[in-house]
């Protein structure tokens, strides 16, 4: 379906990580599974300052996982849900 899919060509960084070109899906250009630290399902790891180092993942950027992130979507939710005291 083409709402899954889309890929930026003429975007400067364009691949942005190694891929197979054809499969490079641009959608989520930044993914919106950073937030969910280890719990994200991607290739990551953590530089010695702390900060997680996705630079390794093609996890947002496969045309296939559309579906995967959009059914993280609740656990992403949770972590913005206002919290009452």
């Amino acid at each position: 379906m083409s709402y899954k899919y889309f890929q930026n060509k003429d975007c400067e960084y364009f691949p942005c990580h190694s891929c197979d070109g054809e499969d490079f899906n641009c959608l989520f250009c930044y993914c919106p599974l950073y937030a969910l630290g280890e719990n994200c399902g991607g290739n990551f790891s953590y530089l010695d300052n702390g900060i997680k180092d996705c630079s390794a993942c093609l996890l947002p950027h496969r045309a296939k996982s559309y579906d995967y992130i959009c059914s993280k979507f609740m656990e992403i939710a949770e972590l913005c849900r206002k919290k009452e005291k």
